[in-house]
């Protein structure tokens, strides 16, 4: 298969519906916000943020600081249904409440307020509609550790009926991601199993009925990279769609480990693609036949427009309560203390590249930051007549260079290839943190990019890059974002 993801960086869970020639799909977003980023495709290699479906703080709750770390958006289900576009998903933090039930007529919005489907507890929940129009929702209950369904009115979020056990999947850890699918005469449950890890894979059965009982396939696992060498690890976490021409095609997570044994994966689980075959009504998957080219995702971002691009995002808090817009650039309200390593108030966008350097201009004290979560980072700051930088490896924090300055420098944040002496032990990349002078990189420090990894940080999402003032009145003319 391509080792190149079809949407790199943290875009873990995918699901999607195709609409005509259209193929919108959605992803987890965790303890950001605005969540569940939203892309669109009209070849299924190629794809465009469009926006994020939770996008007003009224309808996402996340927390900041390392407590909420990996929390909050849990796998979105997308779909589309007689004319009105479906998301159904679970916000951990309020597990309680029930999974949440938007509608759209237009994917690009507005979404309505999310409804409450109480009572199913647990995650990944999908939706789809019987043949008698019953809309069901199926979800991974973590009450008997299996997958479950009920029926419901999407609508109000009213529960219709008590739920029932459909499989337990193959045996396999955390029978989980549920995706109910027709085509012909059967119903197809894709789940997940074996942990979002080394040991993840999709399994498949079907059944005459949408209510079951669920036949396994014979092929089962229907895909996994467990036990491979292949570049692509981690595999699992499918949703399946049937394209205009009638052919289908899977979109599935996976990561992109590097370095020398045991390997550290860096920005999070990403979104791949293959092809299936039907063989005696059974998917075989066909993993090489979509070959994504490496994507083009560098930019630079003056932030001129009224509104943020979709990519911004900020760990427990909408990036619309402290970030503005407007002619002059971008303003930026006085986040974290100087002294603290906990983002208050971070503006970040994805990593999605291996290699990269992401520099700003700006007027004031602030932070340029590699992070996975409070615990796990890198920033260079500037501020009270200095440069510095910062770094946090769990219980250590500490500032481990200081070079005074009086200019508004360019602060320089990049990840290069980590290079050693054949033989010797490599983490993934390096993480270089600085200034400009000139073109020049002033280096001020550089950090072993394993220990901003999810092998080393734990948890589900991967490395953003973000700012943060430092002090008031601080305006960021530009943001450069460029693949190496």
């Amino acid at each position: 298969m391509s080792m190149n993801p079809i949407i790199p960086g943290y875009h873990p869970d995918p699901s999607l519906c195709r609409v005509g020639e259209d193929y919108f799909l959605v992803n987890s977003s965790f303890e950001y916000a605005p969540g569940v980023p939203l892309h669109h495709s009209r070849d299924l290699v190629t794809w465009t943020q469009i926006g994020n479906v939770l996008d007003r703080p009224t309808d996402l709750t996340v927390r900041m600081g390392i407590e909420g770390a990996s929390g909050g958006i849990y796998a979105p289900t997308l779909r589309h249904h007689d004319g009105v576009f479906w998301m159904i998903t679970t916000n951990i933090h309020e597990v309680a409440r029930g999974h949440l039930l938007m509608h759209a007529t237009d994917p690009r919005g507005p979404w309505s307020e999310p409804v409450h489907i109480a009572g199913l507890i647990g995650i990944d929940p999908d939706i789809a509609w019987d043949d008698d129009g019953t809309c069901l929702v199926t979800w991974s209950d973590v009450m008997s550790g299996g997958i479950s369904q009920a029926a419901v009115d999407p609508w109000t979020g009213a529960v219709l009926s008590d739920p029932r056990r459909l499989w337990n999947g193959t045996g396999g850890a955390h029978a989980e991601g549920p995706h109910l699918i027709r085509r012909g005469e059967w119903w197809y449950l894709l789940v997940a199993e074996g942990g979002t890890g080394p040991g993840h894979m999709v399994t498949i059965a079907r059944s005459a009925s949408a209510h079951g009982p669920f036949e396994p396939a014979p092929s089962n696992p229907i895909l996994t990279h467990r036990s491979t060498g292949d570049a692509v690890q981690s595999t699992g976490h499918a949703d399946l769609v049937e394209l205009a021409d009638g052919s289908w095609a899977l979109v599935f997570l996976g990561t992109r480990p590097r370095g020398t044994f045991p390997r550290w994966h860096t920005n999070g689980r990403e979104t791949f693609l293959a092809g299936v075959d039907w063989v005696n009504d059974w998917p075989i998957v066909v993993e090489d036949r979509f070959l994504a080219p490496a994507r083009t995702s560098g930019f630079t971002d003056e932030f001129r427009e009224p509104h943020l691009h979709p990519r911004w995002i900020s760990p427990g808090i909408s990036p619309t309560a402290f970030a503005t817009t407007g002619n002059d650039g971008l303003t930026l309200a006085r986040g974290r203390d100087i002294e603290s390593a906990a983002a208050a108030r971070l503006l970040a966008v994805r990593a999605e590249d291996e290699l990269w350097r992401a520099t700003v201009e700006a007027d004031g004290d602030l932070a340029l930051s590699v992070r996975i979560d409070d615990a796990h980072q890198i920033s260079v700051e500037r501020g009270g007549g200095e440069v510095r930088v910062r770094v946090v490896i769990g219980p250590l924090d500490q500032i481990v260079v200081r070079q005074p300055t009086t200019a508004a420098v360019t602060l320089v944040v990049e990840a290069t290839e980590y290079l050693a002496d054949r033989g010797a032990r490599r983490g993934p990349d390096l993480i270089r943190a600085g200034y400009l002078e000139g073109e020049r990189m002033v280096e001020l420090a550089t950090l072993d990019g394993r220990y901003l990894s999810t092998e080393v940080a734990g948890g589900f999402t991967g490395r953003v890059i973000g700012l943060e003032a430092l002090a008031d009145d601080v305006r960021i003319r530009r943001f450069d974002y460029l693949p190496a």
